[in-house]
This record gives structure tokens, C-alpha cells and sequence, in this order.
């Protein structure tokens, strides 16, 4: 187990927002809150208490995340590079021993999501600790942006993206991985559910 105040959380809002049409997607409100705040605010409520800080990645409208009131980084890497893109922001401007990355778009993400990473989490042999969850067929699956990893992964990232790399399982799939289950009795089915479209954002609205 490793202590929260080693962790910074990173709540990655630096995507295109492709299946929106293009929108800022962290930006877009759900019951008034914009989707990278409402994220924000529940790593900061974990249970046990949130990470010792907190930073938001993001490529747009940087003003408007700043006024969240936590750091604003955007990528290093351009183009939109994708989720590993924000990993590598969070690697490079933590400044504890671990970085526990969470998406924009998925508001409902266990509120002991913090609490079972760190204690799954042994230094001794992991390199990164992933969410696994069940998918609409029942199939408890990888959800890869919901990482707990440490920074010492930061040369092996930049040389993985300098080299091209973009796909988060290629990269992780180098590492000593561990995963945790969020399937049990008590965890919301709906915890990992994200909001790739429009119409998916009016789903959560009606939760």
C-alpha cells in the first residue's frame, strides 16, 4: 500500500472531443457542473481522504480550467496525442512519488476508487495499478485511463512516444501491471460509464 499524500491526481480533459463534434468536452455540464470540475471535486472527496494534489491536463480553454482552482498543464506532445499524452503531463509535473489518472468524461467513478488502488498498489513489485470493470455484456474488462502509477515510468513513456507509441495497453503491457476489480456486490455498475457522444452526456444527465 502507498500513502495518498504520495499520490497527485490528474484529471485528463486534453482531448478532441472527436465524437462530440469537436466540443471541449471537459467543459460540458452535467446537473450545471462542468465534467472536469465534477471530476476534480470527487477525487478530492475520495474516501479516506484525496490525493495530496491535484492537476488538470488540458489543450483548450486553459483559463476556464484554471479557474477550477487546481494547475493547468497541457500536452508536451502535439496533435492531441491521446490519453498517454496526458500521463506523460502528469509524470512530468508531479511532484510526488505517484500519479493517479482519471478522464473528464466519466463523472461517476468510485468514490473509494483512490482507496483500493493505493492498497492494491505494492512498490516492491508494480509499476502501475489499472481499474478493471464490468462493460454492458458483463465481461469485467481493463479500464486503462484509471491508472495509479509511478513517476519513475517517465523516461520509459517519453521514449515510448518519441518512438510513435500512442496505445496505452502497448505501453503498459512493458510494466509489472496490477489490476483491480470494481465488480463486487456494492460497486455501482455505472461508475465507469463515460460520455463519448452527446447522447451519452444526456444518459448521465438522467442518472
Amino acid at each position: 500500500m502507498i500513502s495518498y499524500l504520495d499520490i497527485t491526481g490528474v484529471v485528463l480533459a486534453g482531448g478532441r472531443g472527436s465524437r462530440m463534434g469537436g466540443i471541449d468536452k471537459g467543459l460540458q455540464k452535467i446537473h450545471g457542473t462542468p465534467m472536469a470540475l465534477h471530476a476534480l471535486l470527487r477525487l478530492q472527496m475520495q474516501e479516506g481522504g484525496g490525493p495530496a494534489d491535484c492537476l488538470i491536463n488540458a489543450n483548450r480553454n486553459l483559463a476556464a480550467y484554471e479557474a477550477f482552482g487546481v494547475p493547468v498543464w497541457p500536452d508536451t506532445l502535439s496533435d492531441y496525442a491521446g490519453p498517454l499524452a496526458g500521463f506523460l503531463t502528469g509524470l512530468e509535473r508531479a511532484e510526488t512519488p505517484y500519479v493517479l489518472t482519471v478522464p473528464c468524461d466519466t463523472p461517476l467513478f468510485p468514490l473509494d476508487l483512490l482507496a483500493r488502488m493505493a492498497q492494491a498498489f505494492d512498490p516492491e513489485n508494480t509499476d502501475i495499478v489499472m481499474a478493471c470493470a464490468p462493460e454492458d455484456d458483463g465481461e469485467v474488462r481493463p479500464q486503462p485511463v484509471f491508472c495509479l502509477m509511478s513517476v519513475m515510468l517517465l523516461e520509459s513513456l517519453v521514449a515510448f512516444t518519441q518512438a510513435g507509441g500512442r496505445k496505452i495497453d502497448r505501453w503498459t503491457a512493458e510494466h509489472r501491471v496490477k489490476r483491480v476489480a470494481f465488480d463486487q456486490a456494492q460497486d455501482d455498475p455505472r461508475a465507469f460509464f463515460n460520455a463519448n457522444t452527446l447522447q451519452d452526456l444526456n444518459a448521465l444527465q438522467r442518472t
